[in-house]
């Protein structure tokens, strides 16, 4: 199934189905006012959330809205955490390489995570706001999940039956301020502001063909001022899946009903189009040029991301934003 939030003036959104096709919804605030609600009673509403489903597909609802035309928010516009690893090793492994540092070894073996925040997440279409072009802007293409209650200590191939939705995201990073932020020695803050989601999520079933193994095995489309930028497939380079990520941010604490869990930046090895972020693509001209040539993001830029099928159908939406000067109200 497909779910969302559209907005109805409070801050958790109304969750609504979402058909197949991505162009019709139906309100269900009667089984579920808001995501976090559904998430946290999936084992009573999931049944009727399905039907509902099946129903909108077959065409026997009334009260159809026409999703195109709602206003969309992240479809879980707030969560009680927020986790992005760094799957794609080989990512992080050319990262240092432009910087003339060695990659631990300990990398390939235990995953990278940090804890973002998770207070508000913004929707596909809003703009990403920033007060300062020299903060460095970026876009990050990656797969995240959702997941239900999951107990601590819990094995990877456990941790892959306990998630719930998959979706793509844009983890929006300030790179300038990642450096003196890292060297501190207690990670990001400021350097990592709202994140933004597709407009739907989609449940693991409806997935069948494509999420195999922990992995979702398909080309991540980033699309950066109208020039397609990046189509990494998401399934391959991925060194830890998602059950490995789950399972490393559960080591030592449970994880609750709603839990977001990124993949990090999308990466494909040695693909001329293989990257998700504009910082990959300054290290690979780093290494090749000795320098950077690639500019980061300004105020007016746009950024697309998508993911289709193997039919050419888009799968959860398109994030589709705009940068911004952040004006202080």
């Amino acid at each position: 199934m497909k779910l969302a939030s559209i907005e109805n003036k409070t801050r958790d959104g109304k969750l609504v189905v979402v058909s197949r096709d991505l162009t019709k919804a139906v309100d269900v605030s009667q089984i579920a006012p808001t995501m976090q609600f559904a998430l946290d009673n999936w084992i009573n509403v999931e049944e009727k959330l399905k039907q509902v489903y099946e129903d909108l597909n077959n065409g026997s609802v009334s009260n159809i809205i026409d999703f195109n035309e709602v206003k969309k928010m992240a479809p879980i516009p707030r969560a009680y955490h927020w986790a992005d690893g760094s799957a794609y090793v080989t990512h992080v492994e050319l990262v240092r390489k432009a910087r003339n540092a060695e990659l631990p070894e300990s990398f390939w073996t235990d995953p990278l995570m940090y804890m973002g925040a998770s207070d508000a997440f913004i929707g596909a279409n809003d703009d990403i706001e920033i007060e300062d072009e020299e903060w460095g802007i970026d876009f990050e293409s990656e797969v995240a999940v959702i997941t239900d209650d999951v107990p601590a200590g819990i094995s990877p191939e456990e941790a892959i039956k306990h998630i719930k939705f998959v979706t793509i995201i844009n983890d929006v990073s300030l790179r300038n301020l990642i450096p003196n932020e890292l060297s501190k020695q207690f990670g990001f803050y400021q350097s990592k502001p709202w994140t933004s989601f597709a407009p739907v999520v989609v449940s693991v079933d409806e997935l069948k063909n494509e999420f195999v193994d922990g992995k979702l095995h398909l080309p991540l489309i980033s699309i950066l001022n109208g020039k397609v930028f990046g189509t990494p497939n998401a399934g391959i380079d991925m060194t830890f899946n998602f059950g490995q990520l789950i399972s490393h941010a559960a080591k030592t604490r449970s994880l609750m009903a709603g839990t977001v869990i990124g993949s990090g930046t999308v990466a494909n090895q040695g693909s001329p189009t293989g990257s998700s972020c504009i910082a990959e693509v300054r290290c690979l001209e780093t290494i090749k040029d000795g320098k950077p040539s690639t500019s980061y993001m300004k105020f007016g830029d746009t950024i697309e991301i998508e993911m289709k099928n193997a039919a050419g159908e888009s799968l959860f939406g398109k994030i589709n934003q705009k940068v911004k000067k952040y004006e202080k109200k």
